[in-house]
């Protein structure tokens, strides 16, 4: 993203008045150190989880699995 227009370009995102693409939500997610998928959870908490989530390694999102599949 060019950093003239950046700002602006943000603040419409910010807004409402334009959606970025999954490219520049890519970008935007690599700069703020979160998944792709944190920018479509409805809430704090779910925002929280995929955070953590995504630091696991797949050995532990396996357990994790594993554990949340034996509770229901």
């Amino acid at each position: 993203m060019d950093e003239s227009s950046a700002s602006g370009r943000m603040n419409h995102y910010e807004k409402g008045r334009h959606v970025p693409d999954v490219a520049t939500l890519r970008k935007i997610a690599a700069e703020l150190n979160v998944p792709l998928n944190f920018f479509f959870c409805e809430d704090e908490l779910s925002a929280e989880l995929a955070c953590l989530i995504a630091k696991l390694d797949e050995k532990k999102k396996q357990e994790l699995i594993e554990l949340l599949s034996h509770r229901n």
